[in-house]
C-alpha cells in the first residue's frame, strides 16, 4: 500500500470532495514503494504555498497537483470556477508552478536528493469532463487530470507518470533514498536527545527483529551447497553466516566458520561457545589459525610474503596429508573480500568432498579494504541482499552513497549525522572530545567506539601492548567502557554510537573503501571528524549531498 502522509489526510468540506476523489485514486493505483502527500504547506522567505496533493514515484520522479472542485471554465486565455453569480477567477497553473518551485528551491537548499530529480505539476478537475484533444500552450492535455480520467482505472497514474517523464524538471528518477528524505524533510519532527536516547533502544530491539528475520533467506535455500551471499554493511551477512553452521552443524556435519580479522573471529568464538555442543562447528576462528593449528610454522606480522603465499600454500599441503576425520563437510566464510587468491583451492582441500561439499560465502565487495582481489575458482549461487538493517536512515544514507549498489535502508528514523570539521592531524584530538560531549549527553560509554582510519588511536597501542589482542577484544564485547580501536579490525562489528576520527588513510586507493566501512559501523548515532573537504571529495557528490543534511557539531575539537 502507498505511503500516506498524513494516513488520515482531512480534506475540505467546500470542494465538492474533489481533493478526495483525485486522493483515492493515487492511493489505489499508485505502487507500494510510492509516497503520497496531502496539503503540503510550504514557506520560502516571505512566501507561502501549498500543494493540495503530492506524489514522489521511486524510478520516475515527483508530481504536484492543484486539484479545483465544482465547475471549471477557461475563457480567453483565463481559468473561472463556478458558475453564475458565484463564478470567480483562478489561476491554477500558476498555483501549482509557484509551489512546485518553491519546494525544488527548499529541497536544494538542504542538499535533498530529491532536489535533482525529474519534477513536474498538473492540475486535476475532479467534477469537469476535458475533451481528449483539448490542450493549452500553458497546460498540455497530458498535464490534467479529469473526471473521465479517475473514472478510468490506471489512467490517473498512467498520466501522472507521463507528465513527470515528459514534462519534468531535473536530471535523475527518483530512488528509495530521495523518497525517504522527501518524507523526513515535509513529514519530520524535531526529537530532543532524550527522545534520541529513547529510539536508540527502539531501533535496538527493532534490529534484532530483523535480522532475526533474515534466516529466511537460508530457509528457501536450505538444499544449496554452494552459495555466495552479497550484501552492503549491517544487512545481516554475518548473522547469516553464524546461522548457516549452527544450522549445518544441527544437521551432523563437520563444519568451519571461519574469517579474516581478529574482532570478528573472537565474536565468533564467543557466541559459538554459548550454543548447544551439538550446534558448535569443529572449527571456529581466523583463516591463518587452521594451518597454524595443523601444524605450519609461525611467521612475523610484518612478512607479507608469509602471510599472503607461503600460509595458504601450507594449509593446502597440510589438508592433503589431513585423515578425513579432521578435514569438514561444510566452510562458512564471512568477510570473504579480505581473503587473497591463494587461499581459495587450499580451503576446496579442506573439504572432505572437493567437487559437493559445502561452501558458504559471505562478502561486501565495497569493503575491500585490503590490496587483494581474491575470488572463489568455483561457481556459487549468487543470493544478494539489498536491505540495511542495522542502521539508522540517516546513517545508512550517507554510507550507502559509497556502495556501487543501491540498498534499502530499513532502520528507524534517528538523529542527523554529526560532523566536527578539523583537519586530519586534529582528528583523534576532536574525536576525544567528541567522546566527552556524547557521554555528558547521556550515552553510556559502553555504546560507544572511537575508529580511526589512519594511525592508531593510542589508547588501542597501549590496551593491546599491556593486555595483548585477546583481552582487547574482550574488553569490546564486555561493553563496559568507551572501545578504541581501527577501521581495519572493526569490519563486521558494530556499536551504537561511533565516532570516526578521520586521521588519513594508509593507502590512497583505497580511501573510500575506508570510508565505507567506517561510516558503515554505527547503529544509532554516526560522528564525522575530519577534513570534511576531503571527504567529501573521497565520496563524491552522493556523500556531498547527504553530508549536506547532517548536523555542524559546532564547539567539539575547537580547543
Amino acid at each position: 500500500m502507498v505511503h500516506a502522509l498524513p494516513p488520515e489526510p482531512r480534506f475540505r468540506d467546500d470542494d465538492g470532495g474533489a481533493e478526495r476523489a483525485v486522493w483515492e485514486v493515487l492511493a489505489a493505483e499508485l505502487p507500494d514503494d510510492a509516497a503520497l502527500f496531502h496539503g503540503v504547506h510550504l514557506q520560502e522567505d516571505d512566501q507561502e504555498y501549498e500543494i493540495d496533493l503530492l506524489v514522489a514515484w521511486p524510478g520516475v520522479g515527483v508530481a504536484a497537483v492543484e486539484v479545483k472542485g465544482g465547475h471549471i471554465e477557461r475563457t480567453d486565455g483565463a481559468w473561472y470556477q463556478g458558475s453564475g453569480s458565484r463564478q470567480h477567477r483562478i489561476d491554477p497553473v500558476a498555483q501549482v508552478q509557484g509551489a512546485r518551485h518553491a519546494l525544488q528551491a527548499l529541497l536544494r537548499e538542504r542538499g535533498a536528493l530529491a532536489a535533482s530529480s525529474r519534477t513536474a505539476h498538473l492540475v486535476a478537475f475532479p467534477h469537469r469532463y476535458v475533451p481528449s484533444t483539448w490542450e493549452a500552450l500553458d497546460l498540455p492535455r497530458d498535464m490534467l487530470l479529469d473526471r473521465g480520467d479517475l473514472e478510468s482505472p490506471g489512467q490517473v497514474v498512467a498520466r501522472v507518470k507521463r507528465a513527470i517523464e515528459r514534462h519534468g524538471q531535473g536530471h535523475f528518477p527518483l530512488d528509495a533514498l530521495a523518497v525517504d528524505e522527501l518524507v523526513e524533510s515535509i513529514a519530520g519532527g524535531f526529537p530532543g536527545q532524550a527522545e534520541h536516547l529513547t529510539r536508540a533502544l527502539e531501533h535496538e530491539t527493532r534490529l534484532e527483529q530483523m535480522t532475526r528475520d533474515q534466516a529466511r533467506v537460508l530457509d528457501t535455500l536450505c538444499q544449496v551447497r554452494r552459495m555466495r551471499v552479497v550484501g552492503g554493511a549491517g544487512s545481516g551477512k554475518t548473522y547469516l553466516a553464524l546461522e548457516q553452521a549452527r544450522r549445518r552443524t544441527r544437521a551432523g556435519e563437520r563444519v568451519a566458520l571461519l574469517c579474516y580479522s581478529r574482532g570478528l573471529g573472537r565474536y565468533f568464538e564467543r557466541i559459538t561457545a554459548t550454543w548447544p555442543r551439538r550446534e558448535r562447528p569443529a572449527y571456529v576462528g581466523l583463516f591463518h589459525d587452521l594451518p597454524l593449528a595443523w601444524g605450519a610454522t609461525g611467521g612475523r606480522d610484518d612478512d607479507p610474503e608469509y602471510w599472503e603465499r607461503d600460509l595458504p600454500l601450507e594449509l593446502g599441503r597440510l589438508a592433503g596429508e589431513r585423515a578425513p576425520g579432521d578435514l569438514f563437510d561444510a566452510v562458512v566464510v564471512d568477510e570473504a573480500q579480505d581473503f587473497g587468491d591463494l587461499w581459495w583451492p587450499s580451503l576446496l582441500r579442506c573439504l572432505r568432498d572437493a567437487e559437493h561439499g559445502g561452501l558458504y560465502v559471505f562478502l561486501d565487495d565495497a569493503q575491500r579494504v585490503f590490496p587483494r582481489d581474491g575470488r572463489a575458482p568455483i561457481d556459487l549461487v549468487p543470493v544478494t541482499l539489498d536491505e540495511n538493517l542495522r542502521s539508522t536512515k540517516q546513517i545508512a544514507q550517507v554510507f550507502g552513497a559509497l556502495s556501487p549498489d543501491v540498498v534499502r535502508p530499513r532502520g528507524l528514523d534517528g538523529a542527523p549525522v554529526r560532523v566536527v570539521d578539523v583537519p586530519a592531524d586534529h582528528a583523534v584530538e576532536a574525536a576525544d572530545d567528541a567522546v566527552e560531549a556524547l557521554l555528558d549527553e547521556g550515552w553510556d560509554p559502553g555504546q560507544v567506539a572511537l575508529l580511526a582510519t589512519g594511525r592508531r588511536h593510542p589508547e588501542q597501542v597501549n590496551v593491546i601492548g599491556a593486555s595483548g589482542h585477546a583481552a582487547y577484544w574482550d574488553d569490546f564485547f564486555a561493553e563496559d567502557d568507551v572501545f578504541y580501536g581501527h577501521v581495519l579490525g572493526f569490519k563486521g562489528l558494530e556499536r551504537p554510537v561511533v565516532v570516526l576520527a578521520v586521521n588519513g588513510v594508509r593507502d590512497e586507493a583505497r580511501a573510500r573503501e575506508m570510508l565505507y566501512t567506517g561510516l558503515s559501523r554505527a547503529r544509532t548515532l554516526l560522528v564525522v571528524v575530519g577534513d570534511r573537504s576531503w571527504i567529501e571529495d573521497v565520496g563524491g557528490e552522493g556523500v556531498r549531498r547527504r553530508l549536506a543534511k547532517a548536523e555542524a557539531w559546532e564547539g567539539v575539537g575547537a580547543g
